[in-house]
């Protein structure tokens, strides 16, 4: 049995984090190429690393899709994602082949909820507008109204989509004094009593917010919601706040909305395209701060991710029990 483990081959698609790594050694029958940078592996070089492979270690940025199934062929078992994003994957393809998914959900929970309160507080609050100031010169004596914001305390937070992440969000600023609690999604949660939530249509949801944070999956319903009619809805000091995927934004409109005043501000984590261009729109305006889509980045809980995604791929290479496997 050892014998023919060791033909089995792994390919993983970046340097990953040390905990994921010494798991994979640990296990010492498999043959294991990686791409050894922390820059996205050349489409040409994923192909050709791919051939043969019984298991790919891969990122959200991997397109995963019929190419590169077939580049692979027939040997492979598992596909196990760094990420708790799927839609780089070409599920329907993945599952008419019978290759198993593993992905890392709820571990990052906390890390991308905590990052989610800074973004929405740094867009509220106008921190990197006030660091530049610092920098530059700009502050001089104390003014009445200089840098003013908005704060949470008494206010209306709007969480669209209520799930792990959305309600870990809500937990949070629930402890800044929010008065209410809004959200919207498919269906009302029975868990939303814990952040005192109301179940609201998402038209309401954006009208009556002092704050709009998405968090939702990205689906065809979801693709693209935010857009000029969306924002249209929203309070003129309103903030806006993005932590789930670039796509559910227009960001066109996004940027009229900021630019003309429709809305007070925005706070983006995720962009179409990341990384988002230098000489784009947005990064142009003040009241939009814009992150490299870092919701997860500390580092215990990229160790974390990377171990749970070593043990999901070993899973699916010995035909046993993986601990986050995507059911389709």
């Amino acid at each position: 049995m050892q014998a023919v483990q060791k033909l089995m081959k792994v390919f993983i698609t970046r340097r990953i984090p040390p905990e994921g790594a010494k798991l994979l050694s640990q296990a010492g029958v498999y043959e294991v190429a990686q791409w050894d940078s922390d820059e996205p592996v050349p489409r040409a070089e994923l192909l050709k690393g791919v051939e043969g492979a019984h298991g790919i270690l891969c990122l959200l940025s991997d397109k995963i899709d019929a190419e590169l199934l077939d580049a692979a062929g027939p040997n492979l078992k598992v596909i196990s994602t760094l990420s708790v994003g799927f839609d780089h994957m070409a599920m329907d393809e993945i599952k008419k082949r019978g290759i198993r998914v593993g992905y890392t959900p709820d571990v990052l929970t906390d890390a991308t909820a905590e990052l989610t309160v800074a973004l929405l507080l740094a867009a509220a609050r106008r921190l990197p507008e006030g660091v530049e100031e610092v920098k530059n010169g700009g502050w001089s004596s104390w003014k009445p109204l200089w840098l003013c914001g908005y704060g949470l305390s008494g206010s209306t937070v709007g969480v669209v989509g209520l799930g792990r992440i959305g309600l870990a969000i809500a937990k949070r600023l629930k402890a800044f004094g929010v008065k209410r609690t809004l959200y919207s999604g498919r269906t009302a949660k029975a868990y939303a009593g814990e952040v005192g939530g109301e179940f609201v249509p998402l038209d309401t949801l954006v009208a009556e917010s002092d704050f709009v944070v998405v968090s939702c999956s990205l689906t065809p319903d979801t693709k693209g919601m935010c857009d000029q009619a969306f924002f249209n809805k929203m309070k003129k000091t309103a903030v806006f706040v993005n932590s789930s995927r670039g796509t559910v934004v227009n960001q066109e409109d996004l940027y009229q909305a900021l630019s003309t005043g429709q809305i007070a501000a925005a706070g983006l984590d995720v962009t179409t395209p990341e990384p988002l261009p230098t000489d784009h729109p947005l990064l142009t305006l003040k009241n939009c701060v814009v992150l490299p889509h870092i919701g997860s980045a500390t580092y215990s809980t990229r160790g974390v991710m990377a171990e749970l995604s070593a043990q999901n791929l070993l899973g699916g290479l010995q035909g046993t029990d993986m601990p986050s496997e995507l059911t389709f």
